[in-house]
């Protein structure tokens, strides 16, 4: 299904963090406002259970976001936290200035904020097509126009509409969830692990398709197991522990970290079997 060249996404995703990096540290202040922020969030799944014990992130326009830590360190949970599936205790979520700690996924969709979650993220038994109408159940209307855009942004799509999402491999199911998700057109896209299950090429065509969402002007929050390539091509990137920020930068800033080398890389490449 994928028309991507493997070779050619350590080259352009490489060249394109380099790029946004260079221009971030010339002009460090000229980023903008805040799309989305989280302030010391605190909550977990069960009650007195804190997973996240003050986490604090924010995204920039434009920004690809990397969220990286080991097993166990909240990561997810964050995504949830912000997209109103568990309890918040204690801190906020704001958008574009906008408190919207706790509001529900229905709301969230329609102020922007989309979400793909790492499991069960399309309907096995509808079409490609009519997994793109279900991101649209809000607004209807729309539909022609985000279809376009999507299939423009993901050819695959279109040439393959009427085939059943349940057919589809894992990368294949990812690029369509990742389209539903922008078919109510997000201000920021939060992904949860997108390369999990993946072999390494299916991986590097995701990664691909995650830049290709973010040039098109969505920021982009993405949680990714795979520590090394999430630095890799990501803006700038937060490294989780215990549910707190342990620590933040570019992503090749944290890569040359001989802390996070010490304490996280070699840990989280150990837990993937790398």
């Amino acid at each position: 299904m994928s028309d991507i060249d493997p070779n050619e996404v350590n080259a352009e995703t490489n060249d394109l963090a380099a790029e946004r990096a260079a221009a971030r540290t010339a002009a460090p202040t000229d980023r903008g406002d805040v799309v989305l922020k989280t302030e010391n969030l605190v909550g977990g799944y069960l009650p007195g259970v804190n997973i996240l014990n003050g986490c604090t992130i924010e995204a920039y326009p434009g920004e690809l976001i990397g969220i990286i830590g080991p097993n166990g360190a909240g990561k997810s949970t964050v995504l949830k936290a912000i997209f109103g599936q568990i309890k918040i205790r204690g801190g906020r979520v704001i958008l574009k200035g906008e408190d919207i700690t706790g509001l529900k996924a229905n709301k969230l969709v329609t102020k922007g904020v989309g979400m793909v979650p790492q499991n069960n993220n399309v309907f096995p038994s509808l079409t490609i097509e009519e997994n793109l109408e279900m991101g649209l159940f809000q607004k209807p209307s729309i539909f022609a126009e985000r279809f376009d855009f999507v299939t423009t942004l993901f050819p695959e799509l279109g040439k393959r509409r009427k085939q059943r999402a349940g057919s589809l491999s894992g990368g294949e199911r990812q690029m369509v969830a990742m389209g539903r998700a922008l078919m109510m057109e997000p201000s920021v896209l939060l992904l949860d692990e997108p390369s999990a299950g993946l072999s390494p090429v299916r991986q590097d065509e995701t990664f691909m398709r995650v830049h290709q969402i973010n040039r098109a002007g969505v920021s982009v929050i993405m949680v990714e197991q795979n520590a090394r390539r999430c630095l890799q091509i990501c803006d700038r990137a937060y490294v989780l522990d215990q549910g707190r920020d342990a620590y933040t930068g570019t992503g090749r800033e944290l890569m040359k970290d001989p802390k996070v080398i010490e304490l996280y890389l070699g840990t989280l490449a150990a837990d993937q079997g790398h």
